[in-house]
């Protein structure tokens, strides 16, 4: 691929008008879009090379799984129409990657990691890719994924797809990225992508997140659409944005939200997040500072400058999250994986024989050792033998009694104050493909449950490997936690590029 150098003298910009595209935030991608420093093509082109050099080479992250092949074409298209002033939105020209479970009708296929799907290409774009392509957005690469978005079977690693192999956190390259928006966690924060679109249904944006150092979004249930992502289950899957800037995260995710959502919010949401922030209470979860020796003080830190900016702080020592909401969140998602998953292998016309899930059950047992490596396929087994309509009634139940549980859980300290802000999973562990992940604690399950919406941002570092908190709002108040997220990514700086330490005894010195 041509250097950035080559590049830059190839275009018609004068060189002393060009700027650097490494580890750009989404307003000075903007500004100099729009004024002529930078291309749209030089942008991708920057992200092609940082690929090619570090993904599987390099630091080899395995972050990216595929790569479009038309991403530059579709570059110098949004470069023309910006020159013919046709600009189709704030995203126009911007390179966004989206995880391997979200649909796309070009040459990338739609995988989720399985060896099952390999080189499955759909003839249709989910809703949400649609939406990005009419924004002008240019849809680069697809990322690696815990295979199945991490329901295949106990035992698993984050970050560990039997297609893209095993994703590397980019702060310390032996441990855990999380999962399993892996990938796009990754892509971000090693600047493979300046945006990338990650899908949750509990944790699996929050948690790489928090532990890659970038920042998340989990939006409230109903507000980006599921059609087109290989589900787990409808009740709580959910696509949402990555970034290394929380406005660039509410950028990408004002381009995704369904008609319904908008009129639910009185501006974009990237405007809200540069917004005056208009909280007066938070409630701060003090119940795992004694997980690590980092976490105490950040908090500390964090009731400071809340405190400093005139908001008002409750802070409490339990979180009693009841473990019958973990239990009946399992009935709910076993069965609604055997309903939602097979209704998406039908609806985009996945071939025999791995068109239902006893075929991707029985292919993967014929595979062996290639598909199923070092854990098994618990989750996809149960799920394949659920009986829907005599199953029903016991689903019904426990989908009732987990929401109304998780938004117990909530709703207490949400009633008074506008977030809850707590720390959202542990710093990252060794990579480990005998035992599998070995978290130390993870906070995502009532908000996830709930359909409330959640925002991770960095927050600190637990030596070389970064922390984050949730921001967990109320059903619809993505712009007040936005606004509160902006106000303390300024005050806390927790931001940092990453050290591709080898593992943690290199000091980052």
């Amino acid at each position: 691929m041509k250097s950035f150098i080559a590049l830059i003298v190839s275009c018609s910009l004068p060189l002393q008008a060009a700027i650097n595209p490494a580890w750009l935030d989404a307003k000075t991608a903007q500004q100099a879009l729009k004024d002529g420093s930078l291309s749209s093509e030089q942008l991708v082109q920057h992200y092609l090379n940082q690929i090619e050099q570090h993904n599987q080479q390099g630091h080899q992250l395995a972050a990216i799984i595929d790569v479009n092949p038309d991403a530059l074409t579709i570059a110098r298209k949004r470069d023309q129409e910006r020159a013919a002033g046709k600009a189709l939105s704030p995203l126009h020209g911007l390179p966004v990657v989206l995880k391997a479970n979200i649909a796309t009708a070009d040459a990338m296929p739609t995988t989720a990691g399985a060896l099952a799907l390999q080189g499955f290409i759909t003839e249709q774009d989910a809703e949400l890719v649609a939406q990005l392509r009419a924004a002008g957005a240019v849809i680069l690469a697809k990322t690696n994924l815990s295979e199945w978005a991490n329901f295949r079977g106990t035992g698993s690693a984050s970050g560990w797809s039997a297609l893209g192999g095993q994703t590397r956190n980019p702060h310390v390259l032996s441990h855990t990225p999380c999962g399993s928006s892996s990938g796009s966690g990754v892509a971000v924060a090693a600047d493979f992508a300046l945006l990338a679109v990650g899908t949750e249904t509990d944790g699996s944006i929050i948690c790489p997140a928090a532990i890659n150092g970038v920042v998340g979004i989990k939006p409230t249930r109903g507000s980006v659409s599921g059609h087109g992502i290989i589900p787990i289950a409808s009740a709580q899957d959910i696509a949402g944005p990555m970034a290394r800037k929380v406005y660039d995260a509410a950028l990408l995710l004002d381009a995704m939200l369904t008609t319904e959502a908008k009129q639910q919010f009185a501006t974009p949401l990237s405007a809200a997040s540069q917004q005056a922030a208009a909280t007066q209470q938070v409630v701060v979860i003090r119940a795992y500072d004694d997980r690590d020796e980092a976490i105490g003080p950040m908090l500390d830190q964090l009731v400071e400058q809340l405190l400093d900016a005139g908001i008002a702080v409750q802070q409490v020592d339990s979180w009693p999250v009841p473990a019958e909401l973990y239990q009946t969140e399992l009935e709910v998602l076993v069965y609604e994986y055997k309903r939602d998953l097979e209704q998406w292998l039908r609806d985009f016309n996945v071939p025999a024989p791995v068109n239902s899930l006893q075929g991707i059950v029985d292919f993967n047992h014929g595979k062996g050792e290639e598909a199923l490596a070092f854990f098994g396929q618990e989750y996809l087994q149960q799920a394949a033998a659920v009986n829907l309509s005599e199953q029903a009634p016991y689903y019904q139940k426990a989908l009732v009694q987990s929401r109304e549980l998780a938004e117990a859980l909530l709703d207490e300290h949400l009633t008074s104050a506008s977030a809850i802000i707590l720390p959202s999973y542990g710093p990252a562990w060794p990579i480990d493909h005998q035992q599998g992940d070995q978290f130390n604690f993870g906070t995502s399950t009532a908000a996830a449950v709930a359909g409330y919406p959640s925002i991770n941002l960095p927050a600190g570092f637990s030596g070389p490997f970064p922390l984050g908190v949730s921001l967990i709002g109320s059903p619809w108040s993505e712009p007040e936690l936005l606004a509160l997220a902006q106000l303390l990514e300024q005050k806390l700086g927790a931001y940092r590029q990453p050290a591709f330490l080898p593992d943690v005894a290199v000091s980052a010195d």
